[in-house]
Parts: structure tokens; C-alpha cells; sequence
């Protein structure tokens, strides 16, 4: 699959992949100069790209290992979506999780990019459910081991 991708800055990389099978592609920080996250903040690090993804794909921006346990740095939403309608600059809202500030420099792979398919579902109004064993059980309600 290809995937066009628009570079916006001058400073912007394209996404690249650390090992041949790979899921997430690396995405860089188009900064002009170093970032300092202090801790439990939430900055937004630019990656000055925008992509287009053929319709039914989304991508889905996560965090990198290295980074979240190394720095504790990780989206600050989890998981990011890129629609596949989305053309504007791809952002990742970094949040640093840790006790002291941390550094993003220019060119730092701050997140990965999964592309994946998905379904685009028609939601219909019930007045009943099917049963099932586990029924309304929520929260830990399987139990824990």
C-alpha cells in the first residue's frame, strides 16, 4: 500500500519504519528547537506531514516503547485517529507521565503510526439485546485471574 504523505515544513520527515516487519512507522517532531515538557503536562509536537489515507483506513497513533518507559512520554489520548478524510497536519499531544521535565528535540521520533482498516457500522435502536452468560457484567466482572 502506498500512502501520499505532504510534507508542511521545511524540518519534516517522512515516516519510516525501525525494522522490516514493523507495524507502526515512526513519526518525527517538525520543531524548530527544543521542547521542554514539564511533568503531568501536555504539549502538542508538530510532525509537519499530512497524509492521505485511501478511504476505510484510519491511522492510529501511538505511543513508542522506548520513549513511554525511557522518559515517560506517551499520547496524552492513548491512541490518536487519523481519518481518512483528514488532510490537515498530523499532530501528536504528548504528555509526560514522569516526575521530572523532558526534552523533545527536532527530529525525535515522538510516536508511531498504525495504518489499519476499518468498518463504518449503521447503528439501529433496540428495545431489547440478546442474551448472553456474561450479560450486563461489567468492569472486572470476569474476574481477575
Amino acid at each position: 500500500m502506498q500512502i501520499n504523505v505532504k510534507k508542511l515544513s521545511d524540518n519534516a520527515k517522512l515516516p519510516t519504519y525501525g525494522s522490516e516487519y514493523a507495524a507502526g512507522a515512526d513519526l518525527y517532531a517538525a520543531l524548530e528547537g527544543e521542547v521542554i515538557i514539564a511533568p503531568h503536562e501536555t504539549v502538542v509536537i508538530p510532525t509537519g506531514i499530512a497524509l492521505e489515507l485511501p478511504i476505510g483506513y484510519a491511522g492510529l497513533i501511538y505511543a513508542r516503547s522506548g520513549l513511554a518507559t525511557k522518559k515517560g512520554l506517551a499520547p496524552a489520548n492513548k491512541v490518536g485517529v487519523v481519518d481518512c478524510d483528514y488532510r490537515g497536519e498530523v499532530k501528536v499531544a504528548l504528555h509526560n507521565h514522569g516526575k521530572i521535565e523532558q526534552t523533545v528535540a527536532p527530529g525525535e521520533r515522538v510516536a508511531q503510526l498504525v495504518i489499519t482498516p476499518y468498518i463504518t457500522a449503521k447503528f439501529l435502536e433496540a428495545d431489547e439485546l440478546s442474551e448472553t452468560v456474561r450479560g450486563a457484567g461489567g468492569f472486572g466482572s470476569t474476574g481477575t485471574k
